[in-house]
């Protein structure tokens, strides 16, 4: 497995992939890797086949955090994310530095950006309003630099990789985005590397969006005709604030396709929420 810490050498080796019509599958992070990650290394090779080659970045890009958000305590273990991305049977670890990812001009400024602007308005892009810019940013660059066949994103980011495909679509990247399942933890909650923070108590809390989320597929199972969104946003806002450190940002239910709200929940509709465990914060979603 081959580290790469350019822009300029990650680019000259894709290009040599490229001369020689190697399929490149990639799979863009923040690092901290667990299994969800890992399961997406495993989708990208069946992608691209032995032939192929797997590469992931590991970059903590500043441009998607807010300013009174994590960035700067954001899990961080780049031995521990070697180690498993060598057994996992990754080709390459892209892991570049900020200056190098985004580089100033004379007057010391990074001045352009990618915007997507109809699916990234709501739920994330409402509640954290710069992150899809800092995403579709990163994420374009990242494409830019690797140039990948395949890229593979985690179903847990929703519309994050909704976002993604209307951005490869609309900018005519020739790149196919493949979405892969949630990965969970024993009791339902789904894995992110902001689980880190959760100790103790607040752990056990967490399970709530996942309680939540079962809350309202029960409820649709047991009713033959479409719920009231309203109805059902209050009654997950008091179910989710029972547990003493928790506290909703959102819960949306939308077309899975469009991601518009919607006002009547019944099979198919997508659920979203983001709640808050003490500071940390989480999000999940599902179709119901």
């Amino acid at each position: 497995m081959r580290v790469v810490k350019s822009v300029a050498a990650m680019q000259r080796l894709a290009k040599r992939w490229q001369r020689t019509g190697v399929r490149v599958g990639f799979v863009p992070t923040m690092g901290y890797l667990h299994a969800g990650h890992l399961s997406l290394v495993q989708r990208a090779r069946r992608l691209v086949g032995k032939s192929g080659k797997v590469a992931v970045s590991i970059y903590v890009n500043p441009t998607q955090f807010g300013p009174k958000e994590d960035f700067s305590r954001y899990p961080r273990d780049f031995t521990r994310d070697a180690k498993l991305c060598r057994d996992a049977g990754v080709d390459v670890i892209f892991a570049p530095s900020n200056e190098d990812m985004y580089a100033r001009n004379k007057e010391g400024q990074f001045s352009t950006y990618v915007t997507e602007e109809q699916l990234s308005r709501g739920m994330e892009g409402a509640s954290r309003p710069t992150h899809f810019r800092g995403v579709t940013t990163v994420v374009a660059k990242l494409f830019n630099i690797v140039q990948p066949s395949v890229a593979v994103f985690g179903a847990k980011d929703y519309q994050q990789a909704a976002v993604v495909k209307r951005m490869v679509r609309d900018l005519n990247f020739p790149i196919k985005i493949e979405v892969a399942p949630i990965f969970r933890e024993t009791d339902g909650l789904a894995m992110s590397s902001r689980n880190k923070y959760l100790a103790g108590d607040l752990r056990r809390q967490a399970v709530v969006l996942s309680r939540a989320i079962e809350r309202v597929q029960a409820a649709v199972r047991e009713n033959s005709r479409p719920l009231q969104s309203a109805r059902l946003r209050a009654d997950l806002k008091k179910f989710i604030e029972r547990e003493p450190a928790a506290r909703l940002d959102y819960v949306e239910f939308f077309d899975p396709q469009t991601l518009a709200p919607v006002t009547k929940v019944s099979r198919g509709v997508h659920i979203a929420l983001a709640v808050f465990i003490g500071k940390t914060r989480l999000i999940d979603n599902r179709r119901l």
